[in-house]
């Protein structure tokens, strides 16, 4: 390697570490405008009161009780995804690179704001937020225009299987695009139920995704993971145990379908279960637990879902099983990060 080339590989470097310490410095700024307004307008969080299948929450309302004694505002994930997009807009904004996983993160954001006011003014008599079923249509909105620039704008036509390589699948890549946003969305807004779970989670997913987008030579898009990560860092700094705010709809829904984004763009849809494992066995266990209920005439197989819930149960404080899942998290994304570069698409 020429003196010349490595000058410039220092340089981009650097470049991607200053988007990461821009997101967790203008997070940082943004933190205490974004507090004074949520304790003044009394941006609290509702608790839910019943199970995704209808029944009293019985075994979550007990573990949690003390913690909605006092007042807790969300929508906090608006620090982090406004710190992203102005970050991004600023320095690393490119059509072929980031433009599709900033508009994603947008638009799922601004589908969980509308449900996160919802559900802190009860808007038409609503508590719980936003129908299960209009915001299903909206994600899978946003998964569709995502989808079609994808396949029309950058012509992505194939994804890579580890140690397979590449399946050409022409137009059917938007479908998998749409199931693959629409499912990480949901699991991160699933794994986002205790203090600094899903913030810690996300900034190794993140991380680690900056990485590959590295090695790949996609600068645009390892930037963006390391703003995501830094911005996220300043937010999980005030979310861990005692949480001082929530990320609410508006930051799952952000992060899980920007992740999903950021995984096609670095063609490893298929390492992403296996680096947002938890992620993964997060959402999997609700639908484990909803077709328990039904097929098996209400029996559970868990003490109460998402999993995280089940240890709670079981016995476990909560910083235990968040920093727990926090290293689960760690190994999973290693372990990703090795399958990548032993069968990824170099």
């Amino acid at each position: 390697m020429s003196t010349l080339q490595v000058v410039a590989d220092a340089s981009t470097i650097e470049q991607i570490f200053l988007f990461g310490f821009l997101g967790f410095a203008v997070s940082m700024i943004l933190t205490p405008l974004y507090t004074t307004a949520a304790y003044s307008g009394k941006w609290w969080k509702r608790p839910r009161t019943t199970a995704i299948t209808g029944e009293t929450a019985t075994v979550y309302q007990k573990l949690h009780a003390a913690k909605h004694e006092r007042n807790i505002p969300t929508m906090a994930g608006m620090i982090f995804v406004l710190a992203t997009i102005l970050v991004t807009m600023a320095g690393n904004l490119s059509r072929s690179q980031t433009w599709l996983p900033l508009a994603a993160m947008a638009g799922a954001g601004t589908i969980g704001l509308i449900d996160d006011l919802i559900n802190i003014r009860g808007f038409g008599g609503a508590i719980a937020g936003m129908r299960a079923k209009v915001k299903a249509a909206l994600l899978t909105g946003v998964a569709l225009v995502g989808g079609w620039w994808f396949f029309a704008k950058l012509d992505v036509t194939s994804v890579n299987i580890p140690f397979l390589g590449d399946l050409h699948i022409g137009w059917l890549i938007i479908p998998l695009f749409i199931l693959v946003i629409f499912a990480t969305a949901n699991a991160v807004n699933m794994t986002d139920g205790l203090d600094g779970l899903a913030g810690g989670l996300a900034v190794i997913a993140f991380g680690t995704y900056s990485l590959i987008a590295f090695i790949e030579g996609k600068y645009g898009v390892a930037g963006f993971c390391m703003t995501v990560a830094g911005a996220l860092l300043a937010y999980t700094w005030f979310n861990i145990y005692p949480a001082r705010f929530f990320m609410g709809d508006v930051g799952s829904f952000a992060l899980g379908t920007s992740l999903g984004v950021v995984a096609f763009l670095t063609d490893t849809v298929f390492l992403l279960p296996v680096i947002a494992a938890v992620f993964v066995v997060e959402i999997g266990s609700v639908v484990i637990q909803i077709l328990s209920k039904k097929l098996r005439r209400g029996k559970k197989v868990f003490l109460s879902s998402p999993i995280h819930h089940h240890f709670e149960a079981l016995g476990w404080p909560e910083t235990k099983v968040t920093m727990r899942f926090w290293v689960l998290g760690a190994v999973a994304s290693f372990v990703g990060l090795i399958m990548f570069i032993l069968g990824g698409p170099l």
